[in-house]
């Protein structure tokens, strides 16, 4: 007896707003709540994988919203992947792009969806898809992110009490320079050689700013400096790499495996952070991750404050990278106020543990999920303010 093909029966897309724990300021936005986009893929064969297609900030920061994702997957792709075999995510995938421009974060969501349904299919974790784990774990760094200088010393702090987290990352450039410097400096210099300490300026220094701050922070004792101008200027980029006394990581600057070879080949970054997100799918940040590791750069694991599940699909492939030098960002969830899972990610002595569990390895609780959820009665939530 022939077996019937598989095939995608429906994609569902679900806005859940979730507060954050307190204000997370960037350069361009303070963030009092996230909103996760939830995308599951149901196949013929009962199955259904999930992806998140979350993003950071609004529209102050990149061109796609949560609401934006949604209508177009909703509109689309959904339309298009009905009927479509779900266990060849690569052909799907290939479709999508050839047919519908940019929707980087969109995509990323479906393509989770349909690697985690297809990795749920033959019983392995998600990670196995993609040459399989070389660690257990992932290093997290936490973002210190209130603006308040004795209030981040007091998180790091107990964030080192805790044993979560012993690196920090702050967000900086919202302010006049030197008083960025100087907020960095008292809060490394209070938590000295118990934890490293890296600033991400999201784009908002000039050229001439970040030349005169980096030296500050080197001698200050930072790690590592992220993003420091616009990414119009890729000159200066490379200016500032060759320049910097701390390594250089390129983020807002790097969105798919085309990017990272032009950066790669002019050498303007000594770190990629790598986001599934951003590289529009889990296989565009693993050639990304190659491309980075064949040119000597560095790899950091990033985020866009996705819940569990953007978060542990950035794990899962973050474990199967040979070399993982500066760790992870992989935080989200922990800044959220509402718990997704029936059983939480498990963070510990400073590191995300990876479920063993076919796809994903996580289960979303439904009740909560259905009180947070957004519907025509509730409408949007405020998720950023200036």
């Amino acid at each position: 007896m022939i077996a019937k093909p598989l095939k995608i029966e429906a994609v569902e897309t679900i806005l859940v707003d979730v507060p954050t724990i307190r204000p997370h300021k960037l350069s361009v936005a303070t963030m009092n709540c996230q909103t996760l986009v939830l995308v599951g893929i149901r196949c013929s064969d009962g199955i259904t994988g999930w992806g998140e297609g979350t993003t950071i900030g609004g529209l102050a920061y990149g061109e796609e919203s949560p609401e934006s994702i949604k209508t177009n997957i909703d509109t689309y792709f959904a339309p298009m992947l009905a009927g479509m075999d779900p266990t060849r995510p690569g052909a799907a995938m290939k479709q999508l792009r050839v047919l519908f421009q940019g929707n980087r974060f969109a995509k990323c969501a479906i393509e989770t969806a349909l690697y985690d349904a297809q990795a749920r299919r033959v019983g392995v974790p998600l990670s196995e898809l993609f040459g399989g784990r070389v660690r257990d774990s992932v290093d997290v760094a936490w973002t210190l992110a209130s603006g308040d200088t004795r209030r981040d010393i007091d998180e790091a702090e107990a964030m080192l009490e805790k044993k979560r987290h012993r690196v920090f990352k702050l967000k900086i450039g919202a302010r006049a320079v030197a008083d960025d410097v100087a907020h960095v400096a008292a809060i490394k210099s209070a938590l000295g050689s118990r934890a490293e300490v890296r600033v991400d300026v999201n784009q908002a220094w000039s050229e001439a700013e970040a030349v005169w701050a980096i030296g500050r922070l080197a001698d200050a004792g930072v790690d590592l400096v992220e993003q420091p101008i616009g990414t119009g200027n890729p000159r200066g980029l490379k200016r500032l790499t060759a320049l910097a006394r701390v390594p250089v990581m390129a983020d807002e600057a790097l969105h798919g495996p085309v990017d990272a070879f032009a950066l790669a080949s002019t050498k303007s970054a000594d770190v990629f952070a790598v986001k599934i997100a951003q590289s529009g799918g889990l296989a565009g940040a693993a050639d990304v991750a190659a491309i980075a590791l064949a040119s000597g750069i560095d790899l950091y694991g990033g985020t866009m404050l996705e819940g569990a599940v953007g978060t542990i699909a950035s794990a899962q492939l973050f474990s199967t990278f040979d070399e993982l030098k500066w760790g992870t960002e992989l935080f989200g969830p922990l800044l959220l106020t509402e718990e997704i899972l029936t059983e939480p990610l498990r963070y510990e002595n400073f590191s995300l543990a990876l479920p063993a569990g076919p796809g994903l390895g996580i289960e979303l609780d439904w009740e909560r999920i259905g009180r947070l959820r957004r519907d025509a009665t509730r409408g949007a939530s405020v998720t950023v303010t200036r």
